[in-house]
């Protein structure tokens, strides 16, 4: 059973540096799943320069889809597996099944699809031999969205991390670059409050 490590932030938090430091700090092998599509330039070049940045040495996996399949194949791996980032993964999920209606409204029931398969993805996280650090955007500080696929998008990241930040043993948020360990505290405060 691993331990499994979830790290959340805005844009530009520094939670992915966060993340590869936590992975570099092990001295053990890093498997980094990323999961962006490089779709124009500048995408191109944001992956370009993060792929600058991480050691030669780590093993590199892109799956935009798969993820639960990628897992099972690492299953009896040892070392750390880093994924970057959840929400990359789930806008590719939303994405790969929106059909617009007449109304061009996300088709609801896309999302509980989509909640499983990120509930399966939490469950193997927990039971695979290697360390497991997710990287994962906070989205749901900001202001309503005005388009019906991007609130669909906000509720679903909101919905899927807290899935994950259930099933995993430590929770990160990473605010201006500081790390701050929330999910103990959070549970110990929750936990007080439902007492009383």
């Amino acid at each position: 059973m691993s331990q499994f490590t979830l790290i959340t932030g805005g844009a530009r938090s520094g939670k992915s540096r966060f993340a590869e430091l936590m992975a570099a700090h092990t001295k053990r092998p890093v498997i980094y799943i990323a999961t962006a599509q490089i779709l124009d330039k500048e995408m191109a070049l944001r992956v370009k320069k993060h792929q600058l940045q991480r050691p030669s040495t780590w093993r590199l996996i892109e799956e935009p889809l798969n993820i639960r399949d990628t897992l099972l194949k690492l299953y009896d791996e040892d070392g750390i597996i880093l994924l970057d980032c959840v929400t990359l993964w789930l806008t590719n999920l939303l994405l790969s099944g929106y059909v617009p209606d007449d109304h061009n409204c996300f088709n609801k029931t896309l999302e509980p699809q989509i909640l499983e398969r990120v509930q399966d993805v939490a469950q193997l996280a927990q039971d695979i031999k290697p360390q497991v650090i997710f990287v994962t955007n906070e989205v749901g500080q900001g202001i309503v969205p005005e388009n019906p696929l991007a609130r669909a998008y906000r509720d679903l990241a909101g919905r899927g991390n807290q899935i994950l930040a259930q099933s995993a043993d430590q929770v990160y948020m990473v605010v201006a670059g500081i790390p701050m360990e929330i999910k103990h505290s959070g549970e110990k405060l929750l936990a007080s409050l439902l007492k009383e």
